[in-house]
């Protein structure tokens, strides 16, 4: 038996220059970080030559090719894995629809569980790129790549997509202490709302491919996300507030459906008492809200959002990692 743990993640700056309809034109840059909240997959030896699934739901199916559920036909596929083997999976948040970017944690934990239980160790960057395969090459899936290195490399990162589809990974690295203080001061609520993030990301990768207003906010949102990572080591992160104000205006304009009149509604309210800025976590629509405000205006923010769960997150150092080995 082996079990992964993977970590989800929250994105800062620069979401969406990562499609590759848009990085593939002029290369994209996002600022994000693992989170202390995780998906776990567990792979074990089956008794028979059978498969065995459980998610939300469960599927016990002859062989690999059988399964349905995408990810885990595709990632037992590339694997050679055709039988004899379990696989269940759990995570400490909603599984799909937050944000959070729990489907390319999943298919990395799960890549990493397999590598594992065929007997090799597989590094952040071989898992990341099989997850970038598996979920945009094999499943279609009209996402991007910041998600599946967030969830292999863990930590505080600036990644880079160049249009050879190269990715370039730079741990952040700041001043002692402030990265603590950056977490201090950063608020998340869930909505409650749960969506799908690929109709969204589907519309915003057509409307990024071409050139026009879309395209243009884009490479705005790739030139915050250098800022906000030259503002932190430069130890100035007073500045990250108005930018994330600034980015989220240019988010909410890159597809229809981004945000809502309850997304807007407690966007207002917090920033009425006292965010700095904020965003919506993921592609858009529902999920997480994430604010930066000054430590003393968290009480007054939490009376505004007073309908919505807060959440606390910390930053996670490690990225996909084995935590159990029972052979």
């Amino acid at each position: 038996m082996i079990i992964s743990r993977t970590p989800l993640r929250v994105s800062l700056f620069g979401g969406g220059s990562d499609l590759p309809a848009y990085y593939r034109q002029f290369g994209g840059a996002v600022l994000s970080a693992a989170i202390d909240k995780s998906v776990y997959v567990t792979v074990s030896r089956k008794f028979d030559d059978a498969v065995r699934v459980s998610y939300s739901r469960t599927e016990e199916v002859a062989s690999a090719a059988d399964v349905e559920h995408p990810l885990v036909r595709e990632a037992l596929a590339l694997l050679g894995i055709e039988g004899g083997v379990e696989i269940t999976s759990v995570a400490d948040i909603p599984a799909r629809g937050t944000g959070l970017g729990s489907s390319s944690a999943f298919t990395v934990g799960l890549l990493n569980a397999l590598h594992a239980y065929q007997g090799r160790h597989a590094p952040a960057a071989r898992l990341a790129e099989e997850g970038c395969h598996i979920e945009i090459d094999r499943c279609g899936e009209p996402i991007g790549k910041q998600d599946q290195y967030a969830a292999a490399f863990g930590g505080f990162n600036f990644i880079r997509f160049h249009p050879d589809e190269t990715v370039e990974v730079t741990k952040v690295v700041a001043q002692p202490g402030l990265v603590a203080e950056l977490q201090r001061r950063l608020l998340f609520f869930y909505t409650g709302v749960t969506r799908s993030a690929s109709a969204l990301l589907g519309e915003q990768s057509a409307n990024v491919a071409a050139p026009g207003a879309a395209a243009r906010a884009t490479g705005e949102l790739v030139c915050l996300a250098k800022s906000a990572f030259d503002a932190i080591g430069a130890g100035d992160i007073a500045l990250l507030g108005p930018m994330l104000d600034d980015a989220w205006q240019l988010k909410r304009g890159l597809a229809a459906g981004v945000s809502n009149s309850v997304v807007d509604g407690a966007y207002d309210a917090a920033r009425a008492a006292g965010a700095e800025g904020g965003k919506l976590l993921g592609a858009g629509g529902g999920g997480f809200l994430m604010f930066l405000a000054p430590p003393e205006r968290h009480d007054a923010i939490r009376a505004a959002l007073g309908t919505l769960r807060e959440t606390p997150f910390r930053f996670a150092p490690r990225g996909s990692s084995i935590i159990f080995v029972h052979e």
